[in-house]
């Protein structure tokens, strides 16, 4: 059985050429079910505006045809360069082009002239930083060495838990500048570096034992007091930076009978986070 309101939606659409919303106003229907009466009715030819970018985008593909780069094309048709991208992405250039490589050479120089003047000077500003943050640290008395090795033991090393006492030390790190300074202060509270064992953990894709000697010798590590290493395992899917040959992993570094240097830093760390405290405010009588 034929629907009567969609034979008319049909005829508003052939005969009449009416747009969508001009035949929903006529029947009094909603844009839905319009659509759904017009179903494989074309449109009237008077519906289809043309896009305003077909244009450039056909000229974006010439230009790329052309060799032009994405950068170059952007620029002359004036769009984005995600515009330019997203019309001639299907297009790549031959990257073993003479054009592309020259343009890849011109791209870079005036990339280093626009650049350089601006490098020179933040290098020169961070090298005037490190100077002056260097000639404010001096020699590191005892105390120093108390505070600086308790504050870097509370952010990296183990910690215990009220649900979980675990009162000794126990401290990982891959900087050997921190281990360095850790050890420092291990030695100014009378733990010789002979007291500590000393365990690399590292990824399977790096060499463990040539990283274990990279540690003992830059540290200084007594050599039988180092144990097997803990040897994780890689991730193929894992995109990981830590590679290469300045990869050397972690040293954990294990205080045995350390209980009451655990409890010292405590205390003194206890005593650090009391004096950054802000001063009480003063209530006038």
């Amino acid at each position: 059985m034929t629907d009567p309101l969609a034979e008319e939606a049909r005829r508003l659409r052939v005969e009449e050429q009416l747009s969508v919303r001009a035949i929903c106003a006529r029947l009094g229907i909603g844009r839905d079910r319009a659509y759904s009466l017009l179903r494989g009715v074309p449109p009237p030819d008077w519906t289809r505006r043309p896009n305003a970018k077909d244009a450039l985008r056909a000229e974006a593909v010439r230009l790329r045809a052309d060799g032009r780069s994405v950068n170059e094309i952007a620029h002359q048709l004036g769009v984005a360069k995600s515009t330019a991208y997203q019309w001639v992405k299907h297009l790549p250039l031959d990257p073993d082009d003479a054009a592309a490589e020259r343009r890849r050479a011109r791209s870079k120089l005036m990339t280093d002239a626009r650049w350089s003047a601006h490098r020179e000077a933040r290098d020169a500003a961070q090298a005037a930083e490190q100077a002056r943050g260097a000639a404010a640290v001096g020699a590191l008395d005892e105390r120093d060495l108390l505070l600086l090795g308790a504050a870097i033991y509370w952010c990296e090393g183990t910690k215990s838990k009220p649900w979980r006492r675990d009162d000794h030390l126990q401290f990982i790190n891959s900087d050997p500048g921190i281990l360095s300074l850790f050890l420092r202060f291990l030695a100014a509270c009378g733990i010789d570096r002979e007291v500590p064992t000393y365990r690399l953990s590292i990824h399977e894709s790096a060499d463990a034992e040539a990283a274990t000697r990279w540690w003992v010798e830059r540290l200084g590590l007594p050599a039988d007091r180092v144990k097997r290493a803990t040897v994780k395992r890689h991730r193929i899917a894992t995109l990981r930076r830590n590679t290469g040959d300045g990869y050397h992993g972690c040293l954990v570094i294990n205080v045995p009978g350390s209980r009451e240097l655990y409890w010292r830093i405590e205390g003194l760390v206890a005593e650090i986070f009391a004096a950054t405290e802000p001063a009480p405010e003063r209530v006038d009588d």
